[in-house]
């Protein structure tokens, strides 16, 4: 069983909770996943490692109250325990040759781009972080963005922080003002991870996107979580979850993504019961 040992909530939508898992934590990185499982009637969902202490032997994970078990697993509280903790899963993001970065996250995609950023700061890069949010309501982890990156630009898209936007329009603004980028690594809605693939094409600057599918068993025999890219079928668990923007076919994971839209809302009314005290439906 693996424990919670810390819960806090980062604003109405989004919950952050550190588990004890010491044998994931001496192996993670940033760039990975782990699957959990609530308990033996729950369903397996994959959460990026947002933050790892080895000495504490400690995963932090950041979700977003949008289905059943995320809407469940936000009722337990410190002391707790989840049945299943696996991980670490996939492969840790490469930095090799990356001396000035930007890193853009959008919607959750921050609380994912906060390790990569960090971890690129901490190697000594220059870190322009691009983070952007609805609101100035649903801005998290605002001094930890002060701290793992050389610059940062905090977008809301009603302006309601003073900086009203998207996060393509301050990287575009950044580009245009002749930043030479070795990386764009981009994390969040696919829709935002196309749109900064697109704009940074013509500059001919490598592009890294965090393909966050849909997962299942996370070692690649569902396919559950198929990308295709480079007009080839890859597997986000196994052969990511990054991959080259340039080459990755987010028409067809739209597509993909919106197949399950229809099930997660049954579930989440199948469920409704249990989070409200009731009688779980089978």
């Amino acid at each position: 069983m693996y424990k919670i040992v810390a819960k806090d909530v980062l604003n109405e939508q989004v919950t952050r909770m550190v588990i004890h898992a010491p044998y994931v934590a001496r192996k993670a990185q940033p760039g990975q996943f782990i699957i959990l499982r609530i308990d033996d009637e729950g369903e397996r969902i994959p959460l990026t490692i947002a933050g790892y202490d080895r000495e504490a032997g400690t995963i932090t994970i950041i979700f977003q109250l949008v289905g059943a078990t995320t809407r469940l697993l936000n009722t337990l509280n410190v002391g707790d325990e989840l049945l299943d903790f696996v991980g670490p899963l996939g492969k840790a993001s490469e930095f090799e040759g990356m001396h000035n970065v930007a890193v853009v996250g959008g919607g959750l995609g921050v609380a994912i781009a906060y390790p990569q950023a960090k971890a690129l700061h901490d190697m000594g890069a220059v870190v322009d972080l691009i983070v952007g949010f609805r609101n100035e309501k649903l801005i998290i982890l605002a001094d930890e963005f002060e701290k793992a990156c050389t610059n940062l630009f905090v977008m809301t898209d009603d302006g309601s922080n003073g900086h009203k936007g998207f996060v393509t329009q301050a990287l575009e603004e950044r580009l245009k003002a002749g930043v030479k980028y070795d990386a764009v690594i981009a994390i969040g809605p696919l829709m935002m991870m196309k749109a900064v693939s697109e704009m940074t094409r013509p500059y001919g600057i490598k592009t890294i996107v965090s393909m966050n599918s849909v997962m299942i068993d996370g070692t690649g025999m569902c396919g559950g979580c198929r990308v295709i890219v480079g007009g080839k079928p890859k597997f986000a668990c196994v052969d990511g979850p990054d991959f080259d923007g340039h080459e990755v076919d987010f028409d067809s994971a739209l597509k993909r993504g919106r197949m399950f839209l229809d099930e997660e809302k049954k579930a989440v009314e199948a469920h409704e019961c249990r989070l409200t005290g009731g009688i779980r439906n089978a």
